[in-house]
C-alpha cells in the first residue's frame, strides 16, 4: 500500500524542550485526546484509539567500527476506523 506523508518536522532541540513535547503527547494519549500537530502553516490533527501499535526502534548510521549517528524513534499506529491488538513483548524503559 502506497504511504503519503501528511506532516513533517524535523527541528534540533534541548532534551528538556523534547522531554515537553513527548509529554503533552502522552497526556493527551492518556486523556483520550486528539493530537495536533503545528508547524508553521502547516498542521495535522490525529485521533489515535485507546489500543494501538506502539513501536520503539534504535538505530545506529555509518560504517561499523567508525563514529556515527544514532537515532532512536518511537511510532504509534493503528488502522483508521480499527482498535489495534496486542503484538510482542511487554516494553521496559528504564
Amino acid at each position: 500500500m502506497p504511504e503519503k506523508t501528511l506532516f513533517k518536522s524535523e527541528s534540533k532541540f534541548n532534551r528538556a524542550k523534547i522531554a515537553a513535547y513527548l509529554r503533552s503527547v502522552a497526556d493527551s494519549l492518556e486523556a483520550g485526546d486528539p493530537i495536533t500537530l503545528k508547524s508553521g502553516d502547516k498542521s495535522v490533527t490525529v485521533e489515535p484509539p485507546e489500543r494501538l501499535t506502539f513501536e520503539v526502534e534504535v538505530e545506529r548510521e555509518g560504517r561499523i567500527g567508525r563514529p556515527g549517528e544514532m537515532s532512536v524513534e518511537f511510532e504509534l499506529e493503528w488502522d483508521e476506523g480499527a482498535a489495534a491488538s496486542g503484538g510482542g513483548g511487554e516494553l521496559e524503559i528504564e
